[in-house]
């Protein structure tokens, strides 16, 4: 919501703005794999992710008290936006990595899904409540990002909870050790040893995957694609629609958000039973469908002098896709991740690569969807990122294979012939069960 706020109020141009987020995003993809490196090696985990939710909260609070009208303190709201970059870089490694360190590579099916669900539903409260605040509040709306500090206390007090004993930090990396009767037993099969130190796969190993190189390059060309449509149809929404602009483009996030729930929640059911391809595949064909809804839209409501609130509302309803979308990809990208990197003990590191290529793609989404708006228009802007978003699809139908373990599958549909037979369910975790 900060590109709303800035645009619309503090009156940047879509450049400013684009250019503020390409160095949010460069400053994520310098800082990403370090991060993912340093959770591998750390047993701090907990403190290393909860001073990454300061830190970006805080800087979240900077901008909105410091960004002067007109981009007049331009430089200092860049620099705020590097610093803003390197804090969250730290999120996903650090959440993901003690996400395994608690469940097991086994567990990490369920964990995430759950973990996404309770991602979306919290973002969709802080939207829905940032909305309605710059709603009653407009133009002076800077006053809804309180609702980002309020959200970093309840992360900080329930990270608390977390035990040290809690996480087993070799299963947290994805590490594989050989047993006595089984070579291919994973750590947390095995006497818990939490010594970050123990022997994994160099850098350049895990490099070396091809598989890897290839999810990499779907990493960087998806976001490349979907990483600037929100934000335009939030500013399509927003400028010239005074406070129910605001609002409406503040339920985009919250309508998207919804149905991330949903599609988190079967990306947990269905992709441990039946793989994870054909679910991932759905969620990259959403973004050149949404593109095309979205310029039929933009075209129907310029022809029509701004096309009344019902063609806001139409597009507004594309964010559905969206949710489809995102919330797939938010759940997919991390168990694939997960396979890739089981056994080498370099999960995190792993993950810091691939978060790196989406952070790099939406840096320069971000830039060149704002500079394509300005310079050539909203819908041509749409369709040139619909083409684009049909590279991604194509890349991982044609060159990634199933990554799903036959041990994971095996699991799941006990799971999943458990629940038609309508038993309780006991989580397949080593070492427990989230909340």
């Amino acid at each position: 919501m900060q590109n709303a706020f800035l645009i619309s109020t503090k009156y940047y141009t879509e450049k400013q703005a684009g250019v503020m987020f390409f160095v949010f995003g460069m400053s994520q993809f310098l800082f990403q794999t370090p991060a993912g490196y340093l959770m591998d090696s750390s047993d701090k985990k907990v403190a290393l992710l909860g001073g990454a939710a300061i830190g970006t909260t805080a800087f979240t609070i900077l901008t909105a008290c410091f960004a002067q009208e007109y981009a007049g303190n331009f430089s200092w709201m860049v620099f705020i936006k590097f610093l803003q970059g390197a804090a969250t870089s730290f999120i996903s490694p650090g959440l993901n990595s003690i996400t395994q360190g608690i469940v097991g590579s086994v567990g990490m099916t369920g964990q995430v899904s759950k973990n996404e669900m309770m991602n979306h539903l919290g973002t969709s409260v802080m939207v829905l409540l940032g909305s309605l605040i710059a709603f009653v509040l407009y133009p002076d709306i800077g006053l809804l990002f309180i609702v980002s500090p309020v959200a970093c206390l309840g992360v900080i007090y329930h990270l608390m909870k977390i035990r040290p004993g809690d996480i087993d930090h070799n299963a947290a990396r994805g590490l594989k050790a050989p047993s006595k009767n089984d070579s291919t037993a994973m750590v947390s099969d095995l006497p818990v040893d939490n010594d970050p130190g123990s022997e994994a796969d160099s850098p350049l190993q895990v490099l070396r995957d091809p598989t890897l190189m290839i999810f990499i390059i779907i990493c960087f060309t998806f976001h490349l694609s979907n990483g600037t449509v929100l934000p335009l149809v939030m500013q399509t929404l927003a400028l010239g629609g005074g406070r129910e602009g605001i609002l409406l483009s503040g339920l985009c996030i919250i309508i998207a958000q919804i149905f991330m729930v949903m599609s988190a929640s079967i990306c947990g059911k269905y992709s441990g039973v039946y793989g994870r391809k054909g679910i991932f595949l759905a969620g990259l064909l959403s973004v050149p469908i949404r593109c095309a809804l979205i310029t039929l839209l933009v075209t129907m409501k310029g022809n029509n002098n701004d096309g009344g609130l019902f063609l806001d509302i139409l597009l507004l309803s594309t964010q559905i896709l969206d949710g489809v979308g995102a919330g797939i990809w938010g759940t997919m990208y991390v168990l694939v991740t997960s396979d890739i990197s089981g056994g080498t003990g370099r999960f995190s590191m792993t993950l810091g690569l691939t978060t790196a290529a989406m952070s790099i793609g939406g840096t320069v989404s971000g830039y060149l969807g704002q500079a394509m708006a300005q310079d050539i228009g909203y819908r041509q802007a749409f369709i040139i990122l619909g083409f684009m978003a049909l590279v991604p699809a194509s890349l991982y139908f044609f060159c990634m294979p199933e990554t799903l373990s036959q041990e994971e599958k095996a699991n799941a549909d006990v799971a999943h012939d458990s629940e038609d037979e309508n038993t309780e369910g006991i989580s397949s975790a080593p070492y427990g069960q989230m909340t």
